[in-house]
């Protein structure tokens, strides 16, 4: 989870089961988003993101292998719909089916 994601989201997936790994528990949340996105690739864990700057460092990535990003806007997606989505997302996929892949939320 990118720092700009709301809590809520992160204790609604946990709650749901969902093996979750905030930017701040990482000790990742003051470094900047290509730094977090290498982070991410690093430990092959997707990156969910709000952030308008980190989707755009995603595109201009797409060229080069990284972990994958999910994106959803901040006003457009309520937080349980954005739960409902990761969860899905998380239940039927593997972490290599998003590297180098931006997805949108919501599905």
């Amino acid at each position: 989870m990118d720092h700009h994601v709301p809590r809520a989201i992160t204790n609604g997936l946990r709650l749901r089961g969902v093996d979750v790994l905030t930017a701040h528990e990482d000790g990742a949340s003051r470094i900047r988003d290509q730094a977090l996105l290498d982070r991410a690739t690093e430990l092959e864990r997707v990156l969910f993101t709000q952030d308008d700057d980190l989707l755009t460092e995603a595109t201009q990535r797409q060229r080069q292998t990284f972990s994958g990003v999910i994106y959803a806007h901040q006003l457009r997606m309520s937080i349980g719909n954005c739960v409902r989505d990761l969860e899905l997302v998380a239940q039927v996929g593997e972490p290599e089916d998003m590297t180098g892949q931006t997805l949108f939320l919501p599905l």
